[in-house]
């Protein structure tokens, strides 16, 4: 298994990401376009990033100082324990206001309570723990 957000890990998940037509279809359906990145707490970048064009991934890989609309972290003990067991919502909002999940960049109040963008973001983390 590569490692977690490393460039052949984000390339798995851009796979399974456009697989999985409750996260790409759905975010298509929106015309969902966007630049996250994943990492770890404390550290001071993000370290893969995943380019999402109308919902689809057309890229997954490291990151390399690109623009982001979305910067997603999170210990890494927590990301390991997400990819054995994936979060539903309840668990991502536990996890948002305890801060076990950061947001450096992003509005996560603003995606939660749109449910077009709430679904697919639950659907990531399952689509996360296939890569």
């Amino acid at each position: 298994m590569a490692d977690l957000f490393s460039a052949e890990w984000m390339a798995s998940f851009q796979n399974i990401w456009n697989a999985e037509p409750g996260l790409s279809d759905e975010l298509a359906k929106i015309g969902f376009t966007s630049t996250i990145a994943y990492g770890f707490s404390g550290d001071a970048a993000p370290t893969g990033v995943l380019v999402v064009e109308n919902g689809k991934a057309v890229s997954g890989g490291a990151y390399d100082g690109q623009e982001l609309s979305w910067d997603i972290r999170a210990k890494q003990g927590d990301w390991e324990k997400w990819l054995k067991k994936p979060p539903g919502m309840m668990g991502l909002g536990m996890a948002y206001t305890s801060r076990k999940l950061q947001f450096e960049q992003g509005d996560y109040g603003a995606m939660v309570k749109d449910p077009r963008m709430a679904g697919p973001f639950v659907k990531s983390f399952a689509a996360m723990s296939k890569a």
